[in-house]
């Protein structure tokens, strides 16, 4: 009992541990009532499937409000929105290395829920880091701040510019490094097949095209975290709400994706939003904490938040609701 009563960064262990279990539980569910059936997932599962993650993940910040008090649960919630909208843009991405290596929707799901688990792996290192350089370099989070509204200002200005997979360099060194299958071989990421022209070895394991796309989506992760990590940092420099905030947004936008990708173009002004988002965060920062001019209570600054992103998906919906007519 005194092992699990013991402090890791700033929470009792069984506080960590409890949140890994609930995710655990969550991904078995996951995988065990959809995966292993391979079925096609529709609008309406996929919305249902999210509404279902996002009410586990509210109500985890209820927990929170009765284990670390209110405005630690309104930190949680902030966080748990940036992240769930700056992985909105993470959706376009995903979508595309799909569709570059032809993954039927059928095997998308599975793809995502054993993405989720290089997701918090991942994750967890980066928020160990983030915090060890924050308490021994306060300043670091002013950097964290431009770097917000650095970015910011280059996705307002590059809003147009799409990934391509083809050109990844990451691909190019798999397919030198790792003997590949041209054709998937249902939900196997990894195939044992015959040996071309080797009279020794008569079988050797082949990657399939879903274990590309696999690494291509944790790899997309790991550059859109560049950004949700300082964003969330910006908020709150406490690592258990950093990491329970972002692990139970990615979990929600996951499941969320069959739905979005349907309708991914109409979210023609997201982009601009989310690098509001971004400006919003880092300039708050700047201007309220290091040069003291404007200090923005957790409250209001979710309320800001929600209100840009708002403005965004609602302005997208209506610019898109109606086709142009040519007179």
């Amino acid at each position: 009992m005194t092992f699990i009563a013991a402090d890791f960064l700033g929470q009792p262990l069984w506080m960590w541990l409890g949140f890994l279990l609930f995710v655990a539980v969550l991904l078995t569910i996951d995988l065990g009532l959809l995966s292993k059936k391979t079925r096609h997932i529709d609008v309406a599962q996929s919305m249902k499937l999210s509404a279902f993650y996002i009410a586990m993940g509210v109500a985890f910040g209820g927990f929170i409000w009765w284990r670390m008090g209110q405005e630690s649960a309104i930190l949680y919630l902030t966080g748990y929105v940036v992240e769930e909208s700056l992985s909105l843009d993470n959706i376009f991405v995903i979508a595309l290395i799909f569709s570059y290596f032809r993954i039927p929707q059928h095997l998308q799901h599975r793809a995502l829920v054993y993405g989720i688990i290089g997701v918090v792996i991942l994750r967890g290192i980066m928020v160990a880091a983030g915090t060890a350089i924050v308490d021994q370099f306060h300043w670091v989070l002013y950097v964290f701040a431009a770097f917000l509204v650095y970015t910011g200002i280059k996705m307002l200005l590059a809003a147009d510019q799409e990934f391509d997979v083809s050109k990844n360099p990451i691909l190019a060194f798999l397919h030198k490094r790792l003997p590949i299958t041209e054709e998937l071989h249902g939900e196997k990421f990894f195939v044992r097949l015959p040996a071309p022209g080797d009279v020794v070895e008569k079988t050797k394991l082949f990657a399939t095209p879903l274990f590309l796309a696999l690494v291509m989506v944790e790899l997309a992760d790991v550059i859109f975290a560049v950004d949700s990590v300082p964003a969330i940092f910006s908020i709150t420099t406490n690592p258990y709400i950093v990491f329970t905030s972002n692990i139970a947004a990615i979990l929600g936008l996951r499941a969320l994706y069959f739905a979005l990708s349907a309708m991914l173009e109409r979210f023609i002004l997201l982009k601009y939003a989310l690098s509001a988002v971004l400006i919003f965060i880092g300039g708050k920062i700047l201007i309220g904490d290091m040069l003291g001019v404007l200090h923005i209570p957790p409250l209001p600054s979710l309320a800001i938040t929600l209100a840009i992103l708002s403005a965004g998906v609602i302005g997208s919906l209506l610019k898109t609701s109606a086709p142009h007519t040519k007179k």
